[in-house]
C-alpha cells in the first residue's frame, strides 16, 4: 500500500473518531448499553465482508484466540469508560485526555517491540500535544464530576493503546476483516456481560437511541476497521499519532451540534495540532519504507 493511501485513509479516521463523542451525547442510554449495540450492529455490517474469508476462522491457533479475547475486552473497555466519561466532562476535555493516547503507544512500542524513537518523532509529537492543550485546557475544570470524567477518559487510553498493541502483533495472521469482526464480537459479548450482572435493562431504547446505536457502529467503528487493516503496514504510535486531530473535530462538530462554543485560543491550539500531525505523517513517508501488499498476511 503506497504511503498515500496511508495518509488519506488516517485523515478519514480522523474524521470518523470526531462524530464518536457527538453520537454518545445525542442518546440517553447507558453507556455500556451504547458500546454493547454499537459492537454487534458493527459485527451485522461487516458480515457480507466476513463470510468471504469464513475458511479462515477454524485456522486460528489457540495463542491467536487468546489475543482476540483480550483485544476485545480491551476495545469494550475502552468504549465503556470514555462514553461514560462523556457523561461527566466535556468533548473537550475528554478527547484532550484521549490524545495522550500516541505518548502511551510510543512507550508501549518501545517496551513490547523495541521500536526506536527518533528525536524528530517526539518533537511532532511535542508540537501537536502543545496544541491539545491549548484545545482543552480551558476547560479542564476542578469539580468533582468533571474529575471522574478526566479519570475514565484517563484509563479509557490505555484500554485503547492494549488493544491496538495487541492488533498490531497479531492482526497480520488474520484477515483485517475476520480481525474486526472477532473482536467487535468479544467487545460487544463483554459489555452484554457486563450489563446482565449490573442489571441494566436490555431493550426498551426509544428510535433516537437506536438511530445513535447505527451511527456508531457506522461511522466510528469504521475508523478501527481501517485501523485493523493499517496495522499491517504502520506501527501503533503511527495510528495513535492520528488520533490527536479528534479534540479539533470533536470541537468543531460540538460547537455546530451541542452549542458548545470554540475560542480563538481554541482555534490556535487545533491549527497547532493539524500541523503536528503533517509533520509526522510527512516524517513517516520520508524515513519509513512502507510494507506492500504481498509482503504481508491477510
Amino acid at each position: 500500500m503506497k504511503q498515500s493511501t496511508i495518509n488519506i485513509l488516517l485523515i478519514v479516521t480522523i474524521i470518523c473518531i470526531s462524530l464518536s463523542a457527538i453520537f454518545v451525547r445525542l442518546s440517553d442510554a447507558p453507556s455500556t448499553i451504547m458500546v454493547m449495540y454499537r459492537m454487534f450492529l458493527g459485527c451485522v455490517l461487516l458480515l457480507p465482508f466476513v463470510l468471504k474469508h469464513i475458511k479462515t476462522i477454524p485456522r486460528i491457533k489457540k495463542p491467536e484466540w487468546f489475543a482476540l479475547i483480550f483485544a476485545g475486552i480491551f476495545l469494550g473497555g475502552h468504549f465503556g469508560l470514555w462514553f461514560e466519561s462523556l457523561n461527566h466532562t466535556t468533548v473537550a476535555s475528554s478527547t484532550l485526555i484521549l490524545a495522550l493516547q500516541p505518548a502511551i503507544a510510543l512507550i508501549g512500542g518501545l517496551f513490547f517491540f523495541k521500536e526506536n524513537i527518533h528525536l524528530k518523532t517526539l518533537l511532532t509529537i511535542g508540537i501537536a500535544f502543545i496544541g491539545v492543550l491549548i484545545v482543552g485546557g480551558g476547560n479542564l475544570n476542578l469539580g468533582q464530576d468533571v474529575l471522574l470524567g478526566n479519570i475514565l477518559s484517563f484509563l479509557a487510553v490505555f484500554s485503547v493503546v492494549f488493544y491496538l498493541l495487541i492488533g498490531q502483533r497479531n492482526v497480520k495472521f488474520l484477515n483485517h476483516w475476520v480481525y474486526s469482526f472477532l473482536v467487535f464480537l468479544i467487545a460487544g459479548l463483554t459489555m452484554f456481560v457486563y450489563n446482565l450482572m449490573a442489571n441494566i435493562p436490555l431493550t426498551g431504547y426509544t428510535a433516537n437511541d437506536w438511530g445513535v446505536f447505527l451511527l456508531l457502529a457506522v461511522f466510528p467503528s469504521a475508523a478501527h476497521i481501517i485501523y485493523n487493516m493499517l496495522l499491517n503496514y504502520i506501527n501503533t504510535t503511527t495510528v495513535s499519532m492520528t488520533t490527536l486531530g479528534e479534540p479539533v473535530g470533536a470541537s468543531i462538530l460540538a460547537m455546530l451540534f451541542l452549542n458548545e462554543m470554540v475560542t480563538g485560543v481554541e482555534l490556535i491550539g487545533g491549527a497547532l495540532i493539524l500541523v503536528g500531525i503533517y509533520l509526522f505523517l510527512r516524517q513517516k513517508s520520508g524515513s519509513e519504507k512502507v510494507a506492500t501488499s504481498d509482503q504481508v498476511q491477510g
